[in-house]
Formats: structure tokens, sequence, C-alpha cells
């Protein structure tokens, strides 16, 4: 099975090391000529993840035409904001012959609210689009140091079991999944639950608080989810609390290192003036704030990680508008049933 990665980013990068780990034909496709002259001269990618050498197998082109040709699947590994304009770049060549086109993005874009895969099948129309997603740090990744994750698309079979065979391997163990909305919307929410994990942490608020936090952000996930539309029990999976807590507590996490910035004292508006790499968390929590007022869906740390980013609010006003809210007894925590529970 021949895979295009579209995008040379870190975790681009380092999926396309992972592809031919497994002995799968990979081709990484960074989206500028001269970056992928870069990545070629010193096979390392020097300015995503440096320090990890890019193997022959890994094969770089700038000519997304030649490699969706060749694909069998094509993964798209960009940041959520972009998606729809890299779809639109490969456009002139669709449909390929591919059997699917996967999203590695986690967000959900302004304006339409909508998630990646409907992004990616409105641009891209003729092909089953899934999403692979999970916890997973992208130099954990590219160093082979195992991993779970989960592929999602919306409905089973059409080749799923194939490409789930193909992706699998000693360091890398992909589940499958029917709910691709669920799958996705955990990849967004634990972003901006990052955010707030880390703003607790910039705090030195300890791990009581943080603790308290991960736990109402679960349950607030699970809310969100279902009244979007997506199934409970899939947010007690890899996509849905495995993400979250990988996210909220692994030092490498941008948006947990954002919101750690936030929690000192920084302000949004000057950290993002001055990044180089993206905090998914950022533009997706306006996005999803904006839809949870649409459906009058009530996300109490959505909206308080939202003042922080757009209004300037203190992360500690932030912190005690969530203690002081009416008391009320604990709901929104029902774990899957033993029947659709699995290993």
């Amino acid at each position: 099975m021949n895979f295009a990665i579209i995008g040379a980013g870190a975790w681009g990068t380092a999926f396309a090391l992972h592809v031919a780990r497994t002995g799968r034909a990979v081709t990484l496709v960074p989206r500028r000529a001269e970056q992928a002259a870069a990545l070629v001269a010193a096979r390392e990618n020097r300015d995503y993840l440096p320090g990890v050498a890019l193997p022959a197998a890994v094969r770089i082109t700038a000519d997304s035409g030649a490699a969706l040709a060749a694909a069998d699947v094509v993964l798209i590994a960009c940041p959520a904001q972009s998606l729809r304009e890299t779809c639109t770049r490969l456009r002139p060549g669709w449909p390929v012959r591919a059997r699917m086109v996967v999203s590695l993005a986690k967000g959900l874009e302004l304006g339409t609210h909508l998630r990646p895969s409907q992004v990616i099948a409105e641009v891209l129309p003729e092909l089953l689009v899934g999403a692979l997603t999970g916890p997973t740090n992208a130099l954990e990744v590219a160093r082979g140091q195992p991993a779970a994750m989960v592929l999602a698309t919306a409905r089973a079979g059409a080749g799923l079991e194939e490409v789930q065979a193909a992706i699998s391997g000693a360091t890398l163990r992909v589940y499958t999944s029917d709910d691709l909305a669920g799958v996705e919307f955990g990849g967004c929410l634990k972003n901006i639950y990052a955010i707030a994990a880390g703003c607790s942490d910039g705090l030195k608020l300890g791990d009581n608080t943080k603790a308290a936090l991960l736990t109402r952000a679960l349950a607030e996930m699970v809310r969100v989810g279902a009244a979007l539309g997506a199934r409970t029990e899939t947010f007690y999976g890899l996509s849905g609390f495995g993400d979250l807590v990988a996210t909220c507590h692994g030092g490498w996490s941008r948006n947990r290192q954002f919101g750690h910035q936030l929690g000192e004292g920084r302000r949004a508006a000057d950290l993002i003036a001055h990044r180089k790499t993206v905090v998914e968390g950022y533009q997706t929590t306006a996005s999803f704030a904006e839809l949870c007022a649409q459906k009058n869906i009530d996300a109490p740390i959505l909206r308080e990680v939202r003042a922080i980013l757009f209004e300037d609010k203190h992360p500690a006003a932030a912190l005690t508008a969530l203690m002081t809210r009416g008391l009320k007894r604990e709901t929104g925590l029902r774990p899957p049933s033993a029947a659709t529970a699995t290993p």
C-alpha cells in the first residue's frame, strides 16, 4: 500500500517515518519546493523535527500531483485553519485513485464550524474520508516509542480494516471507529482543555486543582459532543480521554505550554503574534464557543477559556468564576457499557 502525506510539519514528518518503519511506500509532500529541497539535502526536518534522521525510504517531493497519482491512501497533515486552502491546492488533480483520504488535523474551522473531515469532503469529494487521531506526540512517534490511535470513518467497511492493518505495526496500534464526529470532536476539544490545564500549571495551583479541572473537562467534553450528535462512549477512548490526558500533562504540548504562559501573566494575542508553530486550541476555542452558543450548549470551562483568550480575562478570575458557579449534583460521567468497551 502506497501512502502520500501532504504537509511536512512535525506530525506529517513523524508519521512518514512511522509508515516507512512498517515497510510501506511513503512520500512526504512539503508545501514549498524550497522546504522539500532542504529536507532532501539534510535528510532531517530541522525546522519542525530536529535531530531525527529521514531515511531513504521516506521519499520527498514538492510535486503533489505525482505523489497523489501513486497513492492508495492520502493523509493530510496541516493545521485545521489552513486545511481548506491545502485541499484547494490539491483539487486540480482530483479525484485520484486512492481508496481513502485521512485527516491528521485537530481543530474546528472558523466561520463554518466544520470538522476536518467535513472540510475535506466538501473540497475533495468522491473519496472515503477518515480521521486518524489519539494521544500521540510527534517526536515519540518519530522515534518509534509505543503508541495507540483510532482511525475513524463515517461508515465501516470500504477497506477501512485494510488501511488499519497497513498503518499498524510493532510501535503503533490502530483501532477503528465509525463515530467520525465523536473522534474528531474529542481531538478538537482536548486542545481547549489543555490550554485550561496549562493556565492551572502557570498559576501553580497544584495537583488537586488540575485533577478537578480535567475531570470536569471530560464531563463537559461528553456533554458537548453528545449534544452535537457524537456517541458518549467515544469520549472515553483514545480520541477523547486518552488525548485529553496526554495533551494536558505532556511537557511537549503546545496548547498546554501556551496556557502555562497565560497563567504566568502573558497575553494571548501577544503570544500568538510571535509564534512560529500553531496552537490549534486558540482558534478552535473561538469556533466551538460560537457553535455552543448557537446550539444553546452549556460549556462553562470552554466559555472561560474563550474569555481568557479573546477578552483578556485573567486566568485566576476565570477560575473563580468556575468555582463559584451554582452547586449541583455530579452528572455527565456515564462510562461506556461492557458491550461497547474494547480492550
